[in-house]
């Protein structure tokens, strides 16, 4: 009875064969994945659901890339790191008439809100994507409040922004790309204002060898690591004045 069970799997002595490295090979690779799942810091896991309050690893772009893609676990890292919104969808912003042109098929929103309160003030009421506002509380939380403290010792009060939807196509050209702004997945961030009033903006202080132009550097680079891309006056003139940060498909740090 015994002997015989190999046969009921196949014939062939060699399928059977074939059969049983396959079966190993599967059981080695399940056990592999959760020894890693169990062993490797979360931050640092792709695997593991994202937490924003966590420190950037290896996997934390990956992750935040992903949440485009999962809705629910895009709201719930918001809810969860504290961050407030109003949820928008398409008929709520005609209705609200933020922009007129919102009506056209080539400016969807999907998965959007308004950004009511994160870690830092904006300038500016912000709409974008739900996966945008996450990489930007992890870029608020993990980037910009260390290097105001190392590079001046006091907190970032206030972000200046020249928004994030916007209905329009690249560089605000009549032809050509459709902008990430007009799918609400890219901001403008103009600036920072330091809690003793002073401020520090791209146009004025980007590229100098000073404790401003460092620190706007080091925003720029980190953000990089987080935002699909990330664009400065590095990049081109239209940039002069202002960082891009989106959330498209295209992969770009400049």
């Amino acid at each position: 009875m015994f002997r015989s069970w190999p046969h009921e799997i196949h014939p062939n002595p060699h399928v059977r064969k074939l059969v049983g490295m396959a079966a190993v090979t599967v059981g080695l690779g399940i056990a592999g994945f959760m020894v890693f799942d169990w062993l490797t810091p979360a931050q640092h896991n792709p695997f593991k659901p994202v937490e924003l309050s966590r420190d950037i690893g290896f996997a934390t772009g990956f992750r935040l890339d992903r949440l485009s893609q999962d809705p629910r676990a895009c709201f719930t890292a918001l809810d969860r790191a504290g961050v407030r919104y109003t949820r928008l969808d398409r008929a709520q912003l005609i209705k609200a008439k933020l922009d007129k042109d919102s009506a056209r098929t080539e400016c969807k929103l999907d998965n959007a809100l308004t950004l009511d309160r994160s870690l830092t003030p904006y300038s500016a009421t912000l709409s974008m994507s739900c996966s945008l506002a996450a990489t930007l509380y992890v870029w608020e939380r993990h980037v910009v409040r260390p290097a105001a403290i190392k590079y001046f010792g006091q907190p970032v009060t206030q972000i200046e922004t020249f928004g994030a939807y916007s209905c329009r196509r690249v560089n605000g050209e009549k032809t050509g790309k459709w902008s990430e702004h007009a799918h609400g997945n890219a901001v403008d961030i103009s600036g920072f204002r330091l809690a003793s009033g002073r401020s520090i903006m791209v146009e004025d202080d980007f590229g100098k060898n000073t404790r401003e132009g460092r620190f706007l550097k080091e925003v720029r680079d980190k953000a990089c690591g987080l935002f699909s891309t990330t664009l400065s006056p590095d990049y081109n003139k239209q940039h002069h004045n202002h960082f891009h940060f989106d959330m498209g498909l295209d992969t770009l740090c400049s």
